[in-house]
């Protein structure tokens, strides 16, 4: 966000870019909300500010609790960051790489996230958690449940960047069937309510250029986590 910007501007802004009918978004489920190209523009202040988090808090491939390295690059913001290693996935205060904080959720990360989830009908979210995911080709995320935070009543929130994907959203099971669901750059899905445990994933990304990532698509995921 520009020096003095506030939050309030952003979504004046955001709102008047907004394509016809994106804030009314599409149903996915019960509780799942798909809003087409609503990070689109502010996705340039999200990478700018992405490169300060990177200089902090490094990509890396975290360890599953089994000792396999996830296909996806993670980091993350917030006042704690999601991780996984051979303990167990949990919530830490501090990033275990380097035994600091992890940096914090810069304004417009925290705004687009609470604009999200209200334009999906979840009013006064606050997210205190982001985790960020770099997928390059190849890489995947197999069907899981978001289920190590301490509040399951708040939506998660998720925006895509860069390349396109396809986004798997299953059901309360691991072995229902799961929708294939292309998400492009901007895109915005939130889910919450009778949906906050469903199963989801990604399909492996395909090959491909963005002009604004590269070979890579980004995905941060807002929780209330705390």
């Amino acid at each position: 966000m520009a020096p003095g910007g506030r939050t309030s501007d952003l979504f004046d802004n955001l709102s008047a870019s907004l394509p016809d009918g994106a804030a009314r978004g599409e149903r996915v489920a019960a509780g799942a909300v798909l809003l087409r190209g609503f990070a689109a523009a502010v996705a340039p202040d999200f990478l700018g500010e992405l490169d300060g988090i990177l200089a902090s808090a490094p990509w890396r491939h975290m360890i599953t609790p089994g000792g396999k390295a996830m296909s996806v690059a993670m980091t993350n913001c917030g006042r704690a960051g999601w991780v996984s290693d051979r303990r167990g996935y949990r919530y830490d205060r501090c990033d275990p790489e380097t035994g600091r904080p992890w940096p914090p959720m810069p304004a417009v990360f925290a705004a687009l996230a609470e604009g999200a989830a209200a334009a999906a009908g979840f009013i006064g979210f606050t997210p205190d958690v982001c985790l960020i995911n770099c997928y390059r080709p190849g890489a995947r995320m197999a069907l899981h449940q978001d289920k190590d935070e301490r509040n399951f009543t708040q939506p998660i929130v998720s925006v895509s960047l860069g390349l396109p994907a396809i986004f798997l959203f299953g059901g309360g099971k691991r072995a229902d069937g799961a929708r294939r669901i292309p998400l492009l750059h901007g895109d915005v899905i939130v889910w919450g309510g009778e949906a906050r445990h469903t199963f989801h994933g990604i399909a492996p990304l395909a090959e491909g250029r963005d002009p604004r990532t590269g070979d890579c698509r980004f995905n941060l995921t807002f929780r209330r986590a705390l």
